[in-house]
């Protein structure tokens, strides 16, 4: 599935993903592929990103993220807030 992360500023990511964790303000959750359609404001806190493989060629977003470091396949980005919306495996970030 696909995720981009946008903010006033910058684009923060785009890519393919398996999962996404994101601070909901009722606290967190998960989508996985095929998951129904969505939409959901969200908390200050980390977003994070299970990439579909760990061939990561983001140097546009570079800054963007910290690794983690018990996984190369994983990411997170921190938001400040905002609302993301899945549909048809396309995830849309507007974050703060």
């Amino acid at each position: 599935m696909n995720l981009e992360i946008i903010t006033p500023e910058k684009k923060m990511f785009e890519g393919e993903v398996d999962a996404v964790r994101f601070p909901g303000i009722d606290g967190s959750f998960q989508v996985l592929k095929g998951h129904a359609p969505i939409i959901s404001a969200l908390t200050e806190g980390k977003v994070k990103v299970d990439l579909k493989n760990d061939d990561r060629d983001y140097d546009e977003f570079s800054g963007s993220f910290e690794t983690d470091s018990t996984s190369s396949r994983v990411i997170r980005l921190a938001i400040k807030g905002g609302v993301m919306e899945m549909q048809n495996d396309k995830i849309i970030v507007l974050a703060d």
